[in-house]
């Protein structure tokens, strides 16, 4: 199926009347809804109001149990099986680990897994048009070049950039071809790379301080839970050591991150319900096509920038969906 005719398919729901389209059964549906942030924020609201729109009103048709990890690993598996053992009709789950736990934990259930790189590479699903079993979603698949993408904009950024610290959690979110893809890039651009593992905030000061001294001049931050829960002290940090830093979340951008390449995670939250009101209505999830994201925007931050005393080129500037001021 191709791209556009897939988003007719999963848009198309967005245009039924609302009286007929809140037809339910007088079972309120539950889901889980698992997240790597830290908090309810305004992609969680996205995801309801969808919902909403599509005829499922909450605590009346459906109700959502919340939970976030904090972008921590160690809170993935204790956090699944309590949401598994409440018998729930549907998951949502955020990123790879948390796709991953809940398919072994409850492996008849449907998922609907959002914002992972290669679902196939990753063991979710055997086939994007035909996913099969009890899983399908979103993929960024696309952004195995986005990857590289992202180091060329910090060169674009930074002329002289000779070398990166990039910065990784603990989580399982990393397959071959993402990592081949930014090390490729860095071969390209003849600039070095500093991977560093952090596994919890406390320690992004002296990973960030350490990777300074060892030469790096800016800082990569890998797409994750860790970085979507932590995107402003991972700036905070970054900026406080002159370090411009690039992001994949346009929440980072926001919070102080000098640059961000992203897709829209409220958008990615819209599609999310769709998936899940054709599974509450009838669907089997591993009948629904993956969808693929495809569009991404460019943030800067020019009040950063400024703090980092760096002048932006104006082509770069020029090409900016948002500039921060």
């Amino acid at each position: 199926m191709k791209r556009r005719e897939f988003i007719a398919f999963l848009g198309g729901g967005f245009a039924w009347p609302l009286a007929t389209r809140a037809q339910q059964s007088n079972r309120i549906r539950r889901i889980g809804y698992l997240s790597p942030a830290s908090h309810f924020n305004s992609v969680d609201e996205a995801f309801e109001n969808a919902l909403q729109q599509l005829g499922w009103v909450k605590n009346r048709d459906i109700k959502i149990e919340y939970r976030y990890t904090d972008g921590r690993q160690d809170k993935v598996g204790p956090l699944v099986m309590e949401v598994v053992g409440l018998g729930l009709d549907l998951f949502v789950a955020w990123s790879p680990p948390l796709a991953h736990a809940i398919k072994q934990a409850a492996p008849q259930s449907p998922v609907v897994f959002l914002t992972t790189f290669d679902p196939i590479a990753l063991g979710l699903v055997s086939n994007l048009a035909r996913p099969g079993g009890n899983v399908t979603g979103i993929t960024a698949l696309a952004s195995e070049q986005i990857i590289g993408k992202r180091l060329e904009l910090l060169k674009e950024t930074v002329p002289s950039l000779a070398r990166v610290v990039v910065l990784f959690s603990t989580e399982r979110n990393r397959s071959s071809g993402t990592t081949d893809a930014l090390r490729a890039a860095a071969m390209a651009f003849r600039v070095e790379l500093d991977e560093v593992e952090v596994e919890v905030p406390q320690n992004l000061e002296a990973a960030i301080r350490d990777a300074k001294h060892r030469g790096a001049q800016a800082v990569y931050v890998w797409p994750g839970g860790f970085s979507f829960a932590f995107g402003k002290e991972i700036s905070d940090a970054a900026n406080a050591h002159g370090l411009p830093s690039i992001h994949s979340f346009r929440e980072a951008a926001l919070a102080g991150g000098l640059l961000a390449y992203a897709a829209d995670l409220r958008q990615q939250a819209q599609r999310g319900a769709a998936y899940v009101d054709k599974i509450l209505r009838g669907s089997s999830a591993g009948s629904l096509p993956v969808e693929q994201m495809s569009k991404y925007e460019l943030l800067i931050n020019l009040k950063t920038a400024t703090a980092l005393g760096l002048t932006l080129p104006s082509s770069l500037l020029a090409r900016a969906d948002e500039v921060i001021e």
